[in-house]
């Protein structure tokens, strides 16, 4: 299975969600393959910075051959992650065709809602090639106890994808633990942020078991 993490704005923690969500799936026994297609390469330099192995690699592909080139290392992996680019349209492009599930991450934010128009558009051109695509927003880095952070799902009440039930809030432990080359499960397992990540993989899967029925 093959999800592309997506949004044409920059700065929504697109990367830090497909580090964790990586490491959440591997932690479940999975074979995960983290591609990195961002031209930045922020999901590189985290494997870099690392002081032991991660449970899965990670593999750098900013190409716009992306969905071309995947089928073929995609084969030994049960989860493949795309860490898509932001403003890339050919690269964001190839990421939503190599895909089985688009994860639009969206921040709780008017400016930002707004801004996953482009994106939106791109995964509905490419349905029209792949029935089977399907994709779904996230709500990552909300704020608990402000108006927008409990409103913010009816603000997606004209989309063409749901929202998934279990956002991700705003939690210092995310940018902690990319700094040390962690994900937030190794770095602290117990955490409200830890059990975020593992709740969203888990309806993730159910995303995916529903689509495949």
């Amino acid at each position: 299975m093959i999800i592309s993490l997506l949004n044409q704005k920059g700065g929504v923690g697109k990367t830090t969600l497909a580090i964790n969500l990586a490491d959440a799936f591997a932690a479940r026994k999975q074979r995960v393959l983290l591609i990195d297609a961002d031209p930045q390469g922020s999901a590189l330099a985290w494997s870099a910075i690392r002081t032991v192995e991660p449970k899965f690699p990670v593999v750098g592909i900013p190409k716009a051959s992306l969905h071309k080139d995947l089928p073929a290392m995609a084969g030994d992996y049960d989860m493949v992650i795309i860490d898509g680019p932001p403003r890339s349209n050919e690269i964001a492009r190839s990421a939503i065709l190599a895909a089985d599930f688009v994860l639009i991450p969206a921040q709780p934010s008017p400016v930002d809602i707004w801004a996953t128009d482009d994106t939106v558009r791109l995964v509905v051109e490419a349905q029209t090639y792949r029935e089977s695509l399907r994709a779904a927003f996230v709500i990552n880095r909300r704020i608990t106890n402000t108006a927008i952070g409990r409103d913010v799902r009816a603000a997606f009440a004209d989309q063409p994808f749901p929202v998934l039930p279990q956002s991700i809030g705003q939690r210092v432990g995310f940018a902690e633990s990319f700094a040390l080359g962690l994900s937030v499960l190794e770095a602290a397992p117990n955490s409200s942020a830890a059990a975020e990540v593992r709740v969203l993989a888990q309806a993730i899967q159910d995303q995916l078991r529903r689509k495949s029925k």
